[in-house]
């Protein structure tokens, strides 16, 4: 049976990994594992794995949300009114300053809302297309200096 000092040397001697060489922003590495396949079980995806992994979605933002909040705005406006959501004996003006900054909130989230559902995602499809093509006009390029280098000789 082993002792307590050999336990504690064992703890402490793997505790202390050897240096760990981490690569570029999608470039795999092993990170100390044996392979790629004890990498994955034991540690998981990498950031860029996952990323790369999931599909783009092409579903905007759904009614229903849109209804519910649509329901919500029209029950708090409605409680803003004097003869709604009062109590007894206290009179409220008919208009104040919260219904115009409630709307402007309303429509400021609405824009970083539709900008992140529906612009984000066109505008990194673009840049890939136009990253797709560049990688496209470079092969052909090279096809065509080469059959260029092999007419010359």
């Amino acid at each position: 049976m082993p002792n307590n000092t050999d336990i504690k040397k064992r703890i402490k001697k793997n505790r202390n990994p050897d240096a760990v060489n981490e690569g570029d922003w999608g470039e795999s590495s092993n990170f100390g594992y044996k392979n790629e396949e004890e990498r994955k079980e034991r540690r998981g995806l990498e950031d860029w794995e996952m990323v790369s992994s999931m599909e783009h979605s092409t579903v905007g933002i759904p009614f229903w949300f849109v209804a519910i909040f649509a329901v919500l705005l029209i029950v708090a406006v409605g409680l803003t009114f004097p003869f709604w959501g009062n109590r007894p004996g206290y009179e409220r003006p008919w208009f104040d300053w919260g219904i115009p900054a409630g709307v402007a909130w309303v429509v400021f989230m609405s824009a970083i809302i539709y900008y992140f559902v529906e612009m984000r995602p066109a505008k990194a499809q673009k840049l890939e297309q136009a990253a797709k093509l560049e990688r496209e006009k470079e092969i052909l390029d090279s096809e065509v200096n080469h059959s260029k280098d092999e007419n010359s000789n």
